[in-house]
């Protein structure tokens, strides 16, 4: 078994859930909806997963980690410090050993780029909140970009729920046109969260978006915590049933290992409307060879590829074009507005995909077997540790009840990622009522 290509794919930074297309490999594969129907678990195979494969892997990446810890301090250890976090987060591995690092970094950071302080400050809002809360105060003041800015406020919060007031106050001061940034305004809408009461989920779950196309739907509760559904909505309009006439639900995780917002670079999968383009097969060695549904938000796809028009529409991309797809009774509801607000602060390759992590390096947590990886939807996966072939996808299934639901060679539709108020994974019994509510 050659593991060195795979070793190689761990070392790079994963700045998304992005297919990664390294130089050594080949143009993925895109599917067709015939294409995907044909396809078997056991067409694939991810050495990684196998029991040597995986030992392998996680060993090179423990030893990458200790190599950084044991530096010296300097400009060599401070260059490997975003890519060790993301190591150390990844494998859950030497945290304690790694905190000292961070927090000694954490006041330097005001002379820093932007994009290595939003890898440290991400660290700490995955790893070490409580301990970086005191640090960041006297930061954010130095933070003049709004991605760093709002992540070390998203952490603030995390620590002390009661810094709401203080933060108002300073994004306002040090942004006073906060309101024309989408990071800012998304952080603002939390500080300052709408009275209004969702609308009745039955009215998205039956609104036609466009009429013709097949609709995936992911159901997830607020905070990501808990296992959510896929359900998939037939472009006849009617929900994909099972042999037994049983609604068809996939469980399905929308969480981030860094548990952001969704207008935050690896943040939690945005609240809202997507548009599909297709199928492919990733080189992303966290989300292996099975075929993901590929996602796009507004902005990253022009207006064209959510009409899933021939010629491109006259209109550009506003707000009102995103609420034009929705029913009526959520048009005004901001929180369905992540999305849009996600596209516009440029983040991108969300898909819907399957995992070759392990999820026993996630046992005893509440979303147990799933494996939170870069902010897309990961449906679980069982790999043989013996061989890494693909023994059981519910990635796979969810792709094929698409694409039989479809009636479209090339796979166009949409998704909607909206959240379920309540406790617990979302069971089949709750879509069940929201589905039969919506066919009343």
């Amino acid at each position: 078994m050659n593991l060195r290509p795979l070793l190689a794919l761990l070392t790079l930074a994963l700045a998304a859930c992005a297919p990664l297309q390294p130089p050594q490999k080949p143009p993925e594969k895109r599917y067709t909806a015939a294409e995907l129907l044909a396809l078997q678990p056991a067409d694939f195979a991810w050495p990684a997963t196998s029991q040597e494969g995986e030992r392998a892997l996680r060993g090179q990446a423990l030893a990458d980690i200790r190599a950084v810890l044991s530096l010296p301090p300097g400009p060599e250890r401070d260059a490997a410090l975003p890519q060790l976090f993301g190591r150390v987060a990844h494998h859950n591995a030497e945290v304690s050993a790694a905190r000292t690092l961070l927090l000694e970094a954490l006041p330097t950071l005001g002379q820093r780029d932007a994009e290595y302080q939003r890898a440290l400050l991400t660290a700490a809002h995955t790893l070490y909140p409580a301990e970086s809360a005191p640090l960041l105060w006297p930061l954010l003041p130095q933070l003049t970009a709004s991605k760093p800015f709002a992540i070390a406020a998203y952490t603030l919060l995390q620590a002390d729920p009661g810094a709401v007031p203080r933060l108002l106050d300073l994004v306002q001061r040090q942004f006073p046109g906060w309101a024309d940034d989408a990071r800012l305004t998304a952080l603002m809408l939390r500080l300052r969260p709408s009275a209004a009461a969702q609308p009745p989920l039955p009215d998205l779950l039956a609104a036609p978006l466009r009429p013709g196309f097949a609709v995936v739907y992911s159901l997830q509760r607020p905070g990501r915590l808990q296992m959510g559904l896929a359900l998939v909505r037939g472009a006849d309009g009617r929900f994909v049933r099972d042999a037994s006439g049983q609604l068809f639900t996939s469980p399905q995780l929308a969480l981030a290992r860094t548990s952001l917002p969704g207008t935050i670079t690896n943040g939690n999968t945005p609240q809202g409307l997507f548009t599909i383009v297709g199928a492919g097969t990733a080189t992303n060695p966290s989300i292996g060879p099975t075929p993901y549904l590929h996602s796009k938000l507004p902005v990253e796809a022009t207006v064209a590829e959510f009409e899933h028009a021939d010629a491109a529409p006259a209109a550009a991309w506003s707000e009102a074009v995103y609420g034009s797809f929705l029913p009526e009774s959520w048009r005004r509801w901001l929180p369905i507005h992540e999305a849009w607000l996600a596209g516009r602060a440029g983040r991108d390759d969300i898909i819907i995909h399957g995992t070759t992590v392990n999820p026993a390096y996630y046992a005893g947590t509440s979303y147990f077997p799933g494996t939170p990886q870069q902010g897309c939807m990961v449906s679980s996966e069982s790999w043989d540790p013996a061989t890494g072939r693909l023994l059981a996808s519910r990635q796979l299934t969810l792709a094929q009840a698409y694409a039989a639901a479809s009636a479209r060679e090339d796979l166009a539709g949409y998704l909607i990622v909206v959240e379920l108020p309540g406790e617990g994974p979302v069971t089949p019994a709750e879509a069940s009522a929201l589905v039969l509510a919506a066919a009343r």
